[in-house]
């Protein structure tokens, strides 16, 4: 019995590494070497090779035109638009960083010209082509942006149109030249497979360099749904997530975050904690940053390498080998049997040559069969709702979110058993033995009947596990898809709505202008996209409610005005009140995240993520919330940055989503 990926709700992550040749990849941070992460310096293309970029570009703008007003298909037409977009990034962000960079920009046009002819008709033969790589797209559905990813066909594919193939989920490393160009241009057509490749790959772009986190992190499952859309034939049992490097360190974290979605992971170096990879990172951070680090640190989920195998690769030494060695030994004294191969290659640092990946592979080899099926015991270990899916089981809520929480269940022929931690809503739907008839459950000692159904809800109140009584429960709390922080609200469809009018004080209007236009400036370069706004069309591309993203004061965005009575907190033109605090609100504004009263998504006040520039230029590692789920502050203005503000004070809410008691 096999599930299809739900991966419209859950996301994954994915890894670019040449098949015939050793993997680069980001090095770990290094005390006194600030400018190791600073990008290339430019290097322009010559007077006339700009001209033909220019020109090419019009021409291509021109065949996109031309396929909307035939109405072309929107999968069809992003497939073909995706190398305008390219193109026009790496000369509106001056991107010219590398010497081939020009080259990249006239081999992306070039295919692009080709694509549009082919798209006349309505269809996407590419798809349909084997044994090279085939450039791909989709269309966001956090932004509505369009977002490459490429796959490589095997070359016998279409031999048996019946057969389904193992997949594998490949995540790139760090790459400080890397734009949608090259990345283009390094999946064209014309570099082929290796003959003997017995499974399908796809490779997400994954927004650039951010480890596939946040946004990064959903992009990958979205193109794996974008690719079974459009006809993929992968086998849903036989899904291998791997990387090196940037890569590695996103194997790691979606590897073991989401560990029953695939048949082997094979993380390489990268890393698995915050704390002692940055360097100089104050130890402790303060509280709520350091609970935040629990939501992507993947050593602390290190024990759900129980329901998933494990192919570690390192280089002996390469400082980088640390990822596995964190893994390894939060599992020191793990009782149960694992599934665990860590390849150490000998005298090597930050590599990774094709002998080491053909041994890694014959590793997948033993795991990636046919006929996996949904296991009988489960065990997942998490420390926030946003991670709680593994196989038949769903975490829905915590009793304290951050901390540790663990599900330990089975299921023999109609019975279920098993023990929770710091659990306080769940979903199982096992696979029983007699599927439609009566199953018990027993957990924690409580027993609850179950009849006429094949899953069940439980809620955990009173000390006690049952059937919810209420068809609703109480409102708000937090649970899976509300359980904060604010950066959460970025991995799920928004929309910001801007200031429309002055608003109470000079100071805080300001700011708020400022920082809705700096958070368009970082999502445009750094996500690759353009910030979804009120009414913009691309919004269509979500079905459901969006998250709203509101800068501004009650005067200046009549939204506000609307949620504001909702919100845990006071705010007139004269005060601020904030966790029982009062600020003068002439020089404060505040910052939060908070379930919306009518739509049930997020209301995000006057924040897009919590990190900012700097710690997107440097090791993704850094991008980790700042502010959690509140927070006040005072603008501080500087010529560089006109969004710049100081943390008066800052938190979490607790699970009803109101200020901890003091």
């Amino acid at each position: 019995m096999s599930r299809p990926l739900p991966a419209a709700a859950l996301f994954a992550a994915a890894i670019l590494a040449l098949t015939a040749a050793g993997v680069p990849g980001q090095q770990p941070d290094k005390k006194g070497d600030k400018n190791k992460f600073a990008p290339p310096p430019v290097t322009r293309p010559d007077g006339a090779t700009l001209k033909t970029i220019a020109d090419k570009t019009a021409q291509l703008r021109e065949a996109v035109t031309a396929l909307k007003a035939k109405k072309t298909p929107d999968d069809v037409l992003i497939e073909v638009e995706v190398y305008l977009r390219a193109a026009e990034n790496i000369v509106r962000f001056d991107e010219w960083l590398h010497k081939d960079s020009g080259k990249w920009a006239l081999t992306t046009l070039d295919r692009g010209l080709e694509r549009a002819k082919q798209a006349e008709g309505g269809t996407a033969p590419w798809r349909a082509e084997v044994g090279r790589w085939v450039v791909r797209a989709y269309r966001s559905r956090i932004d509505g942006s369009i977002q490459p990813y490429a796959v490589l066909l095997p070359a016998d594919y279409n031999a048996d149109p019946n057969k389904r193939w193992r997949l594998d989920i490949v995540l790139h490393g760090r790459d400080g030249s890397l734009t949608e160009a090259k990345f283009l241009a390094q999946h064209d057509k014309t570099k082929l497979a290796p003959k003997d490749l017995g499974y399908i790959q796809i490779e997400p772009y994954g927004r650039g360099n951010n480890a596939y986190r946040w946004a990064g992190e959903d992009d990958v499952f979205e193109a794996y749904v974008a690719f079974d859309l459009a006809g993929g034939r992968a086998d849903q049992t036989r899904h291998v997530l791997r990387g090196f490097s940037m890569g590695g360190a996103g194997a790691w974290h979606v590897g073991l975050h989401y560990p029953s979605l695939f048949a082997a992971i094979g993380p390489g170096a990268g890393f698995t904690s915050t704390h002692g990879y940055i360097a100089k990172l104050p130890d402790p951070l303060p509280d709520h940053q350091e609970k935040c680090l629990r939501i992507y640190d993947a050593y602390r989920y290190a024990e759900n390498a129980f329901n998933v195998p494990v192919v570690a690769y390192s280089g002996e030494k390469d400082a980088q080998k640390k990822a596995a060695d964190n893994i390894e030994n939060a599992l020191k004294n793990f009782p149960e049997k694992l599934r665990f191969t860590h390849l150490i290659a000998p005298g090597l640092e930050h590599q990774q040559p094709p002998e080491w990946q053909a041994k890694c592979e014959a590793e997948y080899r033993k795991y990636a069969g046919p006929g996996r099926a949904p296991a009988e015991r489960v065990r997942l270990v998490t420390y926030t709702p946003r991670y709680g899916h593994c196989d038949w089981l769903t975490v829905h809520a915590l009793q304290t979110t951050y901390e540790r929480a663990v599900v330990d269940i089975r299921v023999e022929k109609n019975v279920v058993t098993g023990t929770t931690a710091n659990v306080r809503e769940l979903l199982l739907s096992p696979p029983l033995a007699q599927p439609g008839e009566a199953f018990r459950v027993v957990l924690d000692g409580d027993v609850v009947e179950v009849r006429g159904k094949s899953s069940v809800f439980l809620v955990r109140e009173g000390g006690k596990w049952a059937v919810p009584t209420s068809p609703s429960a109480p409102w708000p709390r937090k649970r899976v898809g509300l359980q904060g922080p604010i950066d959460d609200a970025f991995m799920r469809p928004f929309q910001v709505t801007a200031p429309s009018t002055p608003g109470w004080h000079p100071a805080t209007d300001r700011h708020a202008k400022a920082a809705d236009a700096g958070f368009a400036k970082l999502w445009d370069r750094y996500f690759r996209g353009v910030l979804p706004r009120p009414h913009d069309p691309r919004r269509a591309v979500a079905r459901d409610p969006a998250n709203e993203v509101l800068f501004g004061d009650p005067q200046s965005n009549p939204k506000i005005a609307g949620v504001l009575p909702s919100l845990p907190i006071t705010w007139t033109r004269e005060k601020l009140v904030v966790n029982g605090v009062e600020y003068d609100a002439a020089t404060h504004l505040p910052v939060l995240i908070y379930p919306h009263p009518k739509t049930g998504r997020y209301v995000v006040l006057n924040s897009g993520h919590t990190f900012g520039e700097a710690d997107l230029k440097g090791t993704n590692a850094l991008l980790y919330p700042r502010l959690g789920d509140w927070a006040v502050i005072r603008p501080a203005p500087t010529d560089r940055d006109p969004a710049a503000y100081e943390v008066v004070a800052a938190g979490l809410f607790d699970e009803n989503w109101q200020f901890p008691k003091k």
